[in-house]
């Protein structure tokens, strides 16, 4: 019994086993004061209280023992209990600086859930947390790069992981299982191809942990978007045709109006949502929808209807069974 008690104790974390050293050498001093000086320490508790107080050179003299026997145990507590508890306060500040050393390298797993996984760490991830830090402050970020050698943020809310995000290790260190949405950026550091290769094997690995969180990936060459939606990706980002499409209205522009600047003012403080069309809204017109939804400081914009996006359509159309309706909402809640 009492080597499998030592086989526990030597077994058990170091911050757990100073304490109990601790809670022990102090009930052991206390007790055996209490009992050599029963008229100066009239209780057990009170024998307690001078071992803790003692033992962490606090020393307030409300209980001093008076016998030299008293004065022996008490030299003993001084250098045996002492000893320990400094030890223990050490060992404990020690490793917390080494732990926060270790969450600045990536190398400290994240336990929370219900959290947002963003891989790939450039100026579209720091613009990206900005706008999160900015309007849902709360929210729980997880990043996971390979490129970095330590943390590029130092916010109460974001956890960095050192690491291959196609490799099963290093998302179940970002607890992918537990994610509610992860987002795939591109390396625009490489070649297109090769840059949508790793993203599409992220999607597959990401996948292959979690098959129900909600994956957006960014692709740059049109002809592998097919390749990541098989792999696993609900929402293909298309930069590069997002892009084409802001230098073609800037180059063909008429009227002195910014698309680029215009387009990104509006995205930094509203989103596109799109709901399905409730029953109650079968059969009336565009303009009397758009007229409830602007009740709510929310502006309707199209429609999709039956896979074709109709932005801005006649007045007088009659909604349908089956219509989704496109909805420019406000970030802030």
């Amino acid at each position: 019994m009492l080597q499998m008690l030592f086989r526990w104790y030597f077994q058990i974390p170091i911050y757990l086993r100073l304490l109990l050293t601790v809670i022990f050498f102090m009930f052991l001093f206390g007790s055996v004061m209490h009992f050599v000086e029963p008229v100066n320490f009239p209780s057990l508790f009170d024998g307690l209280w001078w071992a803790f107080v003692t033992g962490s050179t606090v020393g307030y003299g409300d209980f001093v023992p008076n016998s030299i026997l008293g004065k022996v145990i008490g030299i003993l507590m001084i250098l045996a209990g002492g000893g320990i508890v400094t030890y223990y306060m050490v060992t404990v500040a020690s490793g917390a600086v080494e732990r926060e050393k270790e969450m600045e390298k990536g190398n400290v797993a994240y336990k929370g859930k219900n959290h947002v996984v963003l891989i790939g760490w450039n100026e579209r991830s720091r613009q990206l947390l900005n706008m999160i830090n900015d309007f849902k402050p709360t929210e729980e970020v997880v990043l996971v790069d390979n490129s970095l050698s330590k943390s590029p943020k130092h916010h109460y809310h974001f956890h960095f992981i050192h690491g291959d995000a196609s490799l099963d290790d290093t998302l179940k260190k970002a607890n992918i299982s537990e994610a509610r949405h992860v987002i795939i950026t591109s390396d625009q550091s490489r070649p297109e191809k090769q840059a949508d290769q790793l993203a599409i094997l992220s999607t597959v690995a990401v996948r292959g942990v979690n098959p129900e969180v909600p994956i957006s990936t960014e692709i740059l060459t049109k002809n592998q978007i097919p390749n990541a939606e098989r792999a696993g990706a609900d929402t293909v980002i298309r930069s590069n045709d997002f892009m084409s499409t802001l230098f073609f209205h800037e180059v063909y522009r008429e009227q002195p109006v910014k698309p680029f600047d215009i387009m990104l003012e509006q995205l930094a403080s509203q989103q596109y949502n799109q709901h399905e069309l409730p029953d109650e809204q079968i059969g009336r017109t565009f303009l009397e929808c758009s007229n409830d939804y602007v009740k709510k400081d929310e502006l309707l914009l199209g429609i999709i209807r039956k896979g074709d996006v109709l932005i801005n359509p006649p007045f007088q159309m009659d909604l349908e069974k089956g219509d989704k309706l496109i909805v420019l909402v406000s970030l802030r809640e």
